[in-house]
């Protein structure tokens, strides 16, 4: 029996990617859930894993195509019972996946704590069914691609998993709930405690410096062009341009050799996100600075340990750890830069999450996973988590829900240096703060010249839901957190 499989549904907002590796060839041998595909969508690098066992009797697409939710990726030669057939049952399949995956990655973010801490726990089986109960392992778990992929990621077997989903499909809630009991009961903790423990690995270190980056990576690499990766990028009718409209340019290869390169993938995506911001969004930026000098004496005293208890040397509780919980703050105090102008039902939408994006800058661009409910989380669980999605994001891995979800961006030039920017919002929020290096100068205390620890900081901000005034405070409340670190830390 002949099944074909298509690319699913990938995520919010997300209709085409990339293949950027074939894994396997015709004629291959296949095990269900062995990795076949990895593409590149405008978010992020997804691995793509087979749903059925079998023989590999044809392969639709090439290395460098962009392919469209819905088109056939494969054909395998299913033996015995297949999990699927093709024409309307696999169709009914597709459409059930993309509603399943499209209702995870709106799961909530104590969800995504638990799979944070399973992961770092990972490798218990855990639970089964129950005792007594017979497992017919010649039929494939029913289960979306993302779904097997996070059961690989902790260690669980989906044939032990109870589905709550329709006609017993087995969601992402199901493995990580799987997969948080089965700790539990390795580990004889508490729920609460082990999510004490699940942030342990993240790194609040500063983007690596885009010279670096640049130097790894060819232009037609980080632009999306490569040989055979097919014509062109297509015009960008995005933002104040008219669709279709015409832009007349000079003849530039009149004067020299030139070489165009196609606009895709990632690169493409960030192009319409600026245009986007920039045309949309009236943007003010007000600038001020932070006497970082005894949060500076604090990092370094406890840096060490915070490497230790959670077992990852790149844990530490740098400057963007403090700068994160110091914006968090002040969005509590502050609703209006927590929020997004509605242009079609003229309303302001205030979010009552506290959702930080994070810039990180990647060999193919800037990208911004989020860390979702930071407010409920504590310095050493952000630490940790920051870490998780620097490294992650950096390495192409970062899963799609935490690109997802964002109300406030936080963005941090000081690895490379500088004394301050404009940075531009991250459409559709409202605001974004950025945050240079922090450098020792003379300063003037208590009518004697010191030397103190200054980081600037800058705050780009939409006019129309905000004053200078407003946006003033917001930033002088968190220097004065970053000022004071103990009382910071005491909450007071």
């Amino acid at each position: 029996m002949t099944a074909e499989f298509i690319l699913p549904d990938l995520g919010e907002g997300i209709h085409e990617a990339e293949i950027i590796a074939v894994k396997v060839k015709e004629g291959d041998t296949v095990k269900e859930d062995q990795v076949i595909f990895e593409v590149e969508t405008d978010k992020a690098v997804v691995e793509i894993p087979s749903p059925y066992a079998g023989v590999v009797s044809k392969i639709h697409v090439q290395q460098g195509q962009t392919v469209t939710v819905g088109s056939t990726m494969i054909s395998v030669e299913a033996g015995g019972s297949a999990s699927a057939a093709p024409g309307k049952t696999q169709e009914t399949k597709e459409k059930t996946e993309a509603k399943s995956v499209a209702d995870t990655a709106k799961s909530s973010a104590a969800k995504a704590e638990t799979k944070t801490e399973t992961k770092a726990l990972a490798g218990v089986s855990g639970n089964g069914k129950g005792a007594g109960t017979t497992v017919d392992r010649s039929r494939p778990v029913p289960a979306t691609p993302a779904t097997r992929r996070l059961a690989r990621e902790l260690g669980v077997d989906l044939y032990a998993v109870s589905g709550s989903g329709a006609a017993g499909r087995v969601m992402k809630e199901d493995v990580m709930s799987f997969a948080a009991g089965s700790l539990e009961s390795k580990l004889g903790t508490s729920s609460s405690d082990s999510g004490k423990q699940s942030t342990a690995g993240a790194s609040s270190s500063p983007a690596k410096p885009a010279s670096s980056a640049a130097s790894s990576m060819s232009v037609a690499e980080k632009f999306g062009g490569s040989e055979g990766g097919g014509g062109g990028g297509g015009p960008l009718n995005f933002g104040g341009r008219a669709a279709g409209g015409h832009i007349e340019y000079p003849d530039f290869a009149k004067h020299g050799k030139v070489e165009r390169l196609p606009l895709k993938s990632i690169r493409r995506k960030i192009a319409q996100s600026m245009t986007q911001s920039w045309t949309l969004i009236p943007h003010v930026t007000t600038f001020d600075e932070a006497n970082v000098s005894d949060l500076t004496k604090l990092i370094s005293k406890y840096e060490k340990e915070y490497g230790e208890r959670a077992g990852n040397p790149k844990v530490r509780p740098t400057m963007t750890v403090f700068v994160l919980k110091a914006v968090a703050s002040a969005l509590q105090r502050f609703p209006q830069f927590n929020s997004s102008l509605d242009e079609n039902t003229g309303e302001i939408v205030i979010k009552h999450y506290y959702n930080l994006g994070v810039a990180v800058a990647t060999e193919r661009g800037l990208i911004v996973p989020v860390i979702k409910n930071i407010n409920e989380k504590s310095f050493f669980d952000v630490a940790v988590e920051l870490a998780d999605i620097a490294a992650k994001t950096r390495a192409g891995k970062i899963e799609l829900d935490r690109l997802q979800g964002g109300t406030f961006t936080v963005t941090n030039i000081g690895a490379i240096g500088g004394t301050g920017a404009a940075p531009m919002i991250n459409f559709p929020e409202c605001a974004i703060m950025g945050m240079a290096r922090a450098v020792e100068k003379p300063i003037v205390k208590n009518g004697a010249i010191e030397i103190g620890t200054i980081m600037p900081l800058f705050m780009s901000f939409d006019h129309r839901l905000a004053d200078g005034a407003e946006a003033a405070y917001f930033v002088q409340h968190v220097v004065k957190l970053l000022e004071d670190p103990f009382k910071f830390v005491l909450d007071i």
